[in-house]
């Protein structure tokens, strides 16, 4: 299993330098221009201060840019870091919502990576906008300009069927969510049936997930104020992302969020219906907002979390590699991040290899 780290902010690269020391095979650079640096900054800075880490984008948003710019800034960083650059493409939730927008649908989602793939493998893509449908392509590329070999996986965000179909079908990997996206075993279920749907086989696949991870100490109570402040912002920001999924959908909020659900959204309507997109994603797997701090209940954080003393972590992860999980990363807050991505290491990453 690899393991994974988050940079947001070109001013903490070289906390993604650490990290390469420290064993963590790959870093993702977020996509969320009114909450973090640009990715592609990040990324420039961090391929010259790493030397054989994994780098890309966790994941690109399809509504902030156009297919060939993605492109085009992805095959620069293959420029700088040949050979260890990576695509991660999703339909962007907090990103676009912090627009006031909702994410791209799965029609057009599939339409912009088919775009991208086909530029990135150095073939002409149909390209269409406003002024109608051109063919496009990369040119001059032997100006070195972009890089284009080693080819660069893109890895496809997905949490619900769909979008882990659209996987199989045109990805080199999924990125998931636990518990969002489901087990792993039916993620790889809808992986391979988007597969099949085309006739494809899968050969190195990866199956990247998002988890929350919390390490306790001796003895240590759920209640207590590090174990709350630590994983709080990971929970909520999986609650934030519930409340717009299931406002849009019409779907059943999932069992794991019910405790309290009920509560939250009685919570979320007292604010300013203007602001309101904003407030809700303000803390972003950054901090835990003080008034939303209630919600982190010892329940919340059973349902949400891999959560237990570093043996029981290790086991866990076991588990879920022998499900077919292939690497993992989490995020945690920002004050504690070193310092969590320290523990880990030396008490799991040490553990698993």
């Amino acid at each position: 299993m690899e393991f994974g780290i988050s940079c947001a902010r070109v001013d903490e690269v070289g906390l993604v330098s650490y990290a390469e020391s420290l064993g963590y095979n790959f870093c993702w650079a977020t996509d969320s221009p009114m909450l973090r640096s640009n990715p592609f900054a990040v990324l420039a800075l961090a391929a010259q201060a790493t030397r054989w880490m994994r780098l890309g984008i966790g994941v690109a948003v399809p509504g902030l840019r156009e297919a060939p710019e993605l492109a085009n800034g992805i095959a620069t960083i293959n420029r700088l870091a040949p050979g260890r650059t990576f695509l991660g493409v999703g339909t962007g939730n907090t990103a676009m919502r912090t627009l006031g927008r909702p994410p791209v649908k799965i029609k057009a989602f599939g339409q912009y990576i088919r775009v991208v793939r086909a530029l990135l493998d150095g073939d002409e893509a149909r390209y269409e906008s406003a002024e109608g449908a051109h063919p496009v392509r990369f040119q001059n590329l032997a100006d070195n300009s972009v890089a284009i070999e080693p080819r660069i996986p893109i890895e496809i965000g997905g949490f619900g069927p769909r979008s882990q179909s659209l996987a199989g079908e045109l990805g080199d990997g999924l990125i998931t969510s636990i518990p969002r996206g489901g087990s792993i075993g039916s993620a790889w279920s809808h992986v391979r049936q988007g597969a099949e749907r085309v006739g494809r086989k899968i050969q190195n696949f990866s199956m990247t997930a998002l988890v929350n991870v919390l390490m306790l100490k001796p003895g240590e109570s759920l209640a207590s104020e590090r174990v709350i402040r630590e994983c709080g912002p990971a929970i909520m920001a999986n609650v934030h992302y519930l409340v717009d999924f299931v406002r849009e959908t019409g779907a059943e909020p999932p069992d794991y969020v019910l405790p309290i659900w009920e509560e939250y959204l009685a919570f979320h309507k007292t604010r300013d219906s203007a602001t309101s997109h904003q407030a809700l994603h303000d803390s972003h797997y950054s901090y835990l907002d003080a008034e939303e701090s209630r919600f982190i209940t010892p329940q919340m954080i059973r349902n949400f979390c891999v959560a237990g003393a570093p043996d029981e972590i290790v086991e866990r992860l076991q588990t879920l590699e022998e499900e077919g999980l292939t690497a993992v990363s989490f995020i945690p807050p920002n004050d504690e991040r070193m310092r969590m991505y320290e523990d880990f290491a030396r008490y799991v990453i040490a553990e698993m290899d």
